[in-house]
């Protein structure tokens, strides 16, 4: 080993930041296998083309999982003693990880744009969303076969870093767009809505702003340590973790229906015993509590309408 590089050697800065991103990447992708198990176990009668995407959307993660595994295996071990190998060119299993974490950013925020569609039946938006997503795909898979021939990482920083940031830039404007299109459409709902249900429509509307900023957060928080530190792996322990929070993003959404649908039948059980001596008024109410409930996720299931009690 060089004496000269093993003194410059920053492993803090560097594999230890790294490898505290992978550990917090691990206990994402635990929380998200955890509410994949509870989405499949609480909505079985869900359409099989979203059972399919949330079973897509999984296993991209673990195989994102073990491609960063396998890059922490090589930093740590197989480069051993040999400082001077991390800045120079780059794990393929890490290359095949910027891949996933596109492919998962793709269709978490197709999801998003075809229920941004079914609230506003305009397709405008959605097919912007779908653009810019898949621009970053194409860039995602152009950074992947460059980084495969560069010799080294400082070299693609020096000549292709733009592209990075383009990527970064365009998934920061999607999560925004995606996000006020959302609290938009649902907030045109709660002007209509009755007011017994306006409380449900201002939960969905606190939890899509909550998921939308923390995707948003994590791809700014990255982009600034790319920007000001590109000697440290700041940058690169912060994607580790970014493509968990679209994923999470994703299943919090579906799961959330359980609470919503919840807080819809102690609200119908007490609309029930203020307007027993009205059941048709207290059967309006009802029935559009429960349309309100289903804004959050409007695929073409055949969902149970909650009874009042």
């Amino acid at each position: 080993m060089d004496s000269a590089a093993a003194l410059s050697f920053d492993a803090n800065g560097t594999i230890g930041v790294y490898q505290i991103g992978v550990l917090i990447s691990y206990v994402l992708l635990g929380v998200t296998t955890t509410q994949t198990y509870i989405y499949y176990s609480r909505f079985p009668e869900d359409p099989v083309i979203l059972k399919a995407l949330v079973a897509f959307v999984w296993v991209c993660e673990v195989a994102h999982a073990i491609c960063i595994a396998h890059a922490l295996y090589q930093f740590t071990i197989l480069d051993f003693g040999h400082p001077e190998r991390v800045f120079s060119r780059l794990p393929v299993s890490l290359d095949t990880a910027i891949l996933f974490s596109a492919v998962i950013e793709q269709s978490v925020l197709g999801f998003f744009s075809f229920r941004i569609y079914t609230l506003s039946k305009k397709p405008y938006i959605p097919i912007l969303i779908f653009l810019i997503t898949s621009v970053r795909l194409v860039a995602s898979l152009v950074t992947f076969i460059v980084t495969l021939r560069l010799p080294s990482l400082q070299s693609y920083t020096a000549h292709w870093g733009w592209l990075s940031i383009a990527q970064w830039c365009a998934s920061v404007v999607n999560d925004v767009l995606t996000t006020a299109a959302l609290v938009v459409l649902l907030y045109n709902q709660r002007t209509s809505a009755q007011r017994k249900t306006v409380a449900l429509v201002d939960k969905i509307i606190v939890w899509t702003i909550e998921t939308g900023m923390l995707t948003s957060a994590s791809t700014i928080f990255m982009m600034a340590f790319y920007l000001t530190m590109k000697e440290r792996m700041i940058w690169l322990a912060a994607f580790v973790v970014s493509a968990r929070m679209y994923s999470n993003s994703l299943l919090a959404s579906l799961n959330s229906r359980e609470a919503l649908r919840l807080m819809n039948d102690i609200q119908v059980s007490l609309q029930s015993l203020d307007l027993a001596s009205r059941p048709g008024i207290e059967i309006l109410q009802t029935t559009t509590t429960n349309a309100v409930v289903d804004i959050d996720v409007k695929f073409p299931s055949r969902p149970q309408p909650l009874q009042a009690k």
